[in-house]
């Protein structure tokens, strides 16, 4: 069996001491009595069985096997500290927490990021991704961005995406697909968690062959994208969300049809109780940074 670990509070006792190589000087810096940091480094030689210090009468000095361990734990407490202070060293009432669904996050907001950085660089935002984030959950966050109809009881909504739904596949792909009802020998893609999905758009195209509930099933769009730009089968993309797997080649619209739906993304935040102070200026940019991709796509079309 592994020795068993000392008590962290032996282990500062030895490392204040072993600096100091005095426990007077030791019990200052960690705010305990003499009396007490004796006593722990005491506890600590017995339960290594091996003495850390020669007490002489009015000093202290290191025994070989003390300056040996002295690095080891001074690396401990280094890498604890530094840890720790990469975890937690912005405090959630210090930087602004965002929350976001994840394909959201990866296929529109990351792109934009950089910009908020660049013209707020004192800001600190941490950007927490989420599959599905529950009506009622807002605890810990400072703004949440949800996918919806913009109606939470008790929470402002601000609108950040206008959709359409359109099919995504390979090139490769749209090449046998001359007509929506095409669709009916390929593997369709669904993302859970959406009111309106391959029904709605099969529907509006007038598709009659197809089973709007064959194929496969995924709670986030950045997996039907990638097994769509696999081979896999044909997604049904949200504009918000097409737009980067569009932009890049990877995946095309093999029909030029697509179906505006009223869903959509928000920026959502409590209507009462303060607010974060940098929560209006990310508020104000993301707004921005809204219109001038709906501009973009207007412009497009």
């Amino acid at each position: 069996m592994p020795q068993r670990l000392p008590p962290l509070v032996w282990l500062r006792a030895f490392e204040a001491a072993a600096r100091h190589l005095n426990f007077t000087h030791a019990a200052t810096e960690l705010n305990l009595t003499q009396a007490a940091v004796s006593k722990h480094v005491k506890l600590l030689e017995h339960h290594l069985r091996e003495p850390l210090f020669e007490r002489l009468p009015r000093s202290l000095v290191l025994t070989k096997i003390g300056a040996a361990y002295l690095p080891k734990v001074q690396d401990a407490f280094d890498r604890l500290t530094a840890g720790t202070e990469e975890v937690f060293g912005a405090r959630t009432e210090e930087s602004l927490l965002v929350r976001a669904p994840i394909g959201f996050a990866v296929n529109w907001l990351a792109a934009k990021l950089p910009r908020f950085i660049e013209t707020h660089p004192t800001i600190n935002v941490r950007i927490v991704s989420s599959i599905w984030a529950s009506d009622y959950e807002m605890e810990g966050y400072d703004l949440d961005i949800r996918y919806g109809l913009g109606h939470w009881s008790g929470f402002s909504a601000s609108r950040l995406t206008w959709e359409q739904l359109t099919p995504l596949c390979l090139p490769s792909v749209a090449e046998r697909l001359t007509a929506p009802d095409d669709l009916a020998g390929e593997n369709l893609l669904h993302v859970l968690g959406y009111q309106d999905g391959w029904a709605t758009w099969l529907a509006a195209a007038g598709a009659t062959r197809v089973n709007a509930g064959s194929g496969l099933h995924f709670d986030t769009s950045l997996m039907a994208f990638e097994v769509a730009a696999n081979g896999g089968g044909v997604a049904l993309g949200r504009h918000s969300m097409a737009m980067k797997e569009l932009s890049s080649g990877r995946l095309v619209r093999p029909f030029d049809h697509s179906v505006e739906i009223e869903e959509c993304f928000y920026l959502v935040e409590p209507e009462k109780g303060a607010s974060h102070p940098d929560a209006g200026p990310f508020r104000e940019w993301l707004l921005a940074e809204a219109d001038a991709a709906r501009d973009a796509s207007r412009n497009a079309d």
